[in-house]
């Protein structure tokens, strides 16, 4: 699992198209070997983005954007600006592809986590990469305070089975969080700047 955070060139391509929808709204995504749920749009992405709160607005970051199925969608569905970021180049070509594809405007970069972001966002979305260990998760998500706005929120899907209720309990330390919704094990969390 580790190329999801490497940029192993060795890894061969395969490039695979899929038709979705989320939310009702129409996706084209394409996804390949070496980047997170290549099979596809995954199940905790699509729990997070059918249950935002309807007052998305502003300027918003979708951290780890993998091959993009994130940030296209809150900017088709929402008219925000959108930056998104990734340290998986592979995937950072995939978002461009696939933002291309679906005829969205969004400005996609490479960040290792915090480290290209210059500005504060109304909403940081993330579905995050929890194999990267306890310490790396907990610095995405406790460092995202920073990059917040007053009142901005932070919201992040996480499974049981990798500590959703210790996050969420964690959370609470630094910021307001509150459970969303359940969805076969899945949690939806959003954490409000104090």
């Amino acid at each position: 699992m580790s190329y999801y955070f490497s940029n192993d060139e060795n890894v061969k391509t395969n490039e695979i198209e899929h038709q979705v929808y989320i939310d009702g709204l129409p996706f084209t995504f394409i996804t390949d070997n070496g980047v997170f749920s290549k099979k596809g749009l995954d199940f905790g992405t699509r729990t997070l983005l059918e249950n935002l709160s309807e007052q998305i607005k502003g300027e918003v970051l979708d951290f780890g954007c993998g091959y993009g199925p994130i940030g296209i969608f809150l900017k088709r569905k929402y008219c925000v600006t959108v930056d998104m970021v990734d340290i998986n180049k592979r995937s950072l070509v995939l978002a461009v592809k696939n933002a291309a594809k679906n005829d969205v405007d969004v400005n996609i970069f490479e960040s290792d986590i915090y480290e290209n972001i210059k500005k504060e966002y109304d909403f940081i979305i993330t579905n995050p990469p929890i194999r990267v260990g306890k310490e790396i998760l907990y610095k995405i998500l406790f460092d995202a305070y920073e990059y917040l706005k007053s009142n901005g929120e932070l919201w992040i899907v996480i499974h049981k089975d990798q500590g959703a209720k210790t996050v969420l309990r964690d959370l609470n330390q630094k910021y307001d969080a509150k459970l969303i919704t359940k969805n076969k094990g899945f949690y939806v969390i959003c954490s409000k700047k104090r």
